[in-house]
């Protein structure tokens, strides 16, 4: 299914998208970014931060991060400063490709067992399984925040993946 070449792919273009989305953010007013436009997480504001809320709750399971307590529900409100975010959003980016560097094959051929407050049981899966969801997460909510910024009026430039990670086409 993947590989490690993949998750360092994918942490590569994590961290390229979200510097790209959070400039385009940042150029926008901390009010554009918190209108309600009727998003999946409301606002700007409230989908960056619910994608690093997951990010947090998947990286608890993979690489020993502190879980996030906020209920997911509340996730776009687990911070509420933009600045602390960005500093945030940063410093998770290069966990995650540090993470990346260190996942082999032995680790991506086991399971994952863990307790799920949002199906309210403990679950098993394959990490090769859950490493895909975890990058497919970031990539579905990061298109809903592309579209909040194009509708405030910025542009994040392309974000198709041959053309942001282009040293991993060969």
């Amino acid at each position: 299914m993947i590989t490690p070449a993949y998750v360092r792919t994918m942490a590569a273009y994590n961290a390229e998208m979200n510097w790209r989305l959070y400039g385009a953010a940042n150029r926008l007013s901390d009010e554009e970014r918190r209108r309600d436009r009727n998003a999946f997480w409301h606002s700007l504001h409230g989908t960056l931060v619910h994608i690093l809320w997951g990010d947090g709750q998947w990286m608890s399971r993979f690489d020993g991060w502190p879980r996030p307590t906020t209920p997911i529900k509340e996730s776009d409100h687990f911070m509420q400063d933009w600045a602390e975010l960005c500093a945030a959003r940063e410093k998770a980016d290069a966990d995650i490709s540090r993470w990346a560097t260190k996942v082999d094959e032995t680790w991506l051929d086991e399971d994952l067992v863990w307790f799920s407050g949002a199906a309210q049981r403990e679950i098993r899966a394959p990490k090769r399984l859950l490493v895909t969801h975890f990058f497919n997460h970031q990539t579905h909510h990061r298109g809903q925040a592309h579209a909040l910024i194009t509708a405030a009026g910025e542009k994040t430039d392309d974000t198709d993946l041959f053309l942001v990670v282009p040293q991993m086409i060969a």
